[in-house]
Order: C-alpha cells, then sequence, then structure tokens
C-alpha cells in the first residue's frame, strides 16, 4: 500500500460516522487539504498521532525539526508515539499546517527532493532566509505558500 493510500485509509477512518450523511464518502488527503473547515475540525478534536506518523512520513523534517516546528521536546514527541494520543489543537495546527505546505511544494516541484532542496537553500525573495526556517510561525507559513504560489506560476523575484 503506497503512502498516498495509507493517507487517505487514515482520513477515512477519522472522518467514519462524521457527517457522513452530509458528506456521502469520506475524503481523500488531498480533498482533506484543500477543505478548510475539514482542517478545523480535526485540529479542534487533535490530530492522532496515526495521522501524524503518516505525515512525517511524507514531509522532508526530521523527527528534531518536528519538535522544533511542533516547539515541544523530542522526549515528549517520542511519548506522544509510546502512548499513541492525539496532539493539542496547537501541535495539531501546525501539523495540518506542515502537511498543507509539504502537499503544495510537492505538487509545485514534482519531486519530493527537489522542494526538500529548495526548503533547505536561502531564497533571494525570502529576505534570503532558508524556507525552513520560516515555517516555525504561521506568519512565515504564509510567506513561504506566497512564494511557492509565485513559483507555481512562474513569477521569480
Amino acid at each position: 500500500m503506497t503512502i498516498e493510500e495509507r493517507l487517505n485509509k487514515e482520513i477515512a477512518i477519522i472522518f467514519a460516522g462524521r457527517d457522513s450523511k452530509k458528506r456521502g464518502k469520506a475524503p481523500t488527503y488531498h480533498e482533506f487539504l484543500s477543505d478548510k473547515m475539514l482542517m478545523i475540525s480535526v485540529i479542534r478534536a487533535g490530530v492522532p498521532y496515526s495521522l501524524f506518523a503518516l505525515i512525517k512520513g511524507v514531509t522532508p523534517f526530521s523527527d528534531s525539526d518536528w519538535a522544533t516546528l511542533l516547539d515541544i521536546s523530542s522526549k515528549s514527541l517520542q511519548r506522544h508515539k509510546q502512548t499513541a494520543k492525539s496532539f493539542k489543537p496547537i501541535h495539531s495546527e501546525k501539523i495540518i499546517e506542515m502537511a498543507e505546505v509539504t502537499d503544495f511544494g510537492r505538487e509545485v516541484f514534482g519531486d519530493p527532493e527537489k522542494f526538500k532542496l529548495w526548503l533547505n537553500t536561502p531564497s533571494f525573495a525570502l529576505g534570503n532566509v532558508k524556507p525552513v526556517e520560516l515555517l516555525r510561525d504561521s506568519y512565515g507559513k504564509e510567506l513561504v505558500m506566497g512564494e511557492l504560489n509565485r513559483i507555481a506560476h512562474g513569477i521569480l523575484v
């Protein structure tokens, strides 16, 4: 089973029984990342560790990067893994934001390695800062998403 299929399955599990009469079928992972209301519902409920583990597998971030992005210790991240408990909404929001950035970045670059290289290379358009360094807060994430959007449309600064 591919990582995409596993992500789709995990999203289906999360949404099983939730508004099933309104929705019909569960969203795919890509549909989930394209629907702010769905993302909000998962953030408020807390991202389960099982979804985080799959998201972590498709993002270009190491365990150390994740600890920094979530502003928690590596030990706390390990505890989440051991107990398989859901993340708090504040951490869930960051997890979903990084999933969103990764999904769009991979779409723009067409190759996870090219996207990773771009994230770790200082960008003139972003003040000669590495895009990955901006992802620690929501304003930085918006700057990165804006630059990815410009790249997608061929607008190079």
